[in-house]
């Protein structure tokens, strides 16, 4: 399975020719792409009124939809902050730590366009699409 990031979905809307829309473009089963709950409120949040949401709502109505964030995910969210902060890096928002986590705990791939998951990469074992 593959968690496609806000970073991308931006991009595809926008409809910009990026490495990752590329990427998401040639999947070719769309159950094999993921949005969290968490990723479907930063898209949606970015509009500028109802309608658009609406819209745009609509449109991502055809890949799954998954909660990401429990109190066991929090936990282990926290906990892998505490360590990239060990090793001196620094997640900026929240919201990543928490998707970054997920992907590493289910054993999904992230398609992203995001500076912030590199050090989750690099040190926690989060794998890339």
């Amino acid at each position: 399975m593959i968690v496609v990031d806000t970073s991308v979905w931006i991009d595809w809307f926008q409809n910009k020719s990026t490495p990752q829309v590329t990427t998401l473009d040639d999947i070719s089963d769309l159950t094999d792409v993921i949005i969290g709950d968490i990723i479907l409120l930063e898209i949606l949040q970015g509009e500028r009124n109802d309608k658009l949401a609406a819209a745009i709502h609509s449109r991502l109505k055809r890949f799954g939809f998954v909660p990401m964030l429990t109190p066991e995910l929090a936990v282990k969210a926290a906990t892998n902050y505490r360590k990239l902060r060990g090793v001196g890096k620094t997640v900026r928002k929240t919201a990543d730590l928490i998707i970054g986590t997920y992907c590493i705990e289910h054993g999904h791939k992230l398609l992203h366009n995001d500076r912030d998951f590199q050090p989750m990469a690099d040190h926690l074992g989060l794998q890339f699409a």
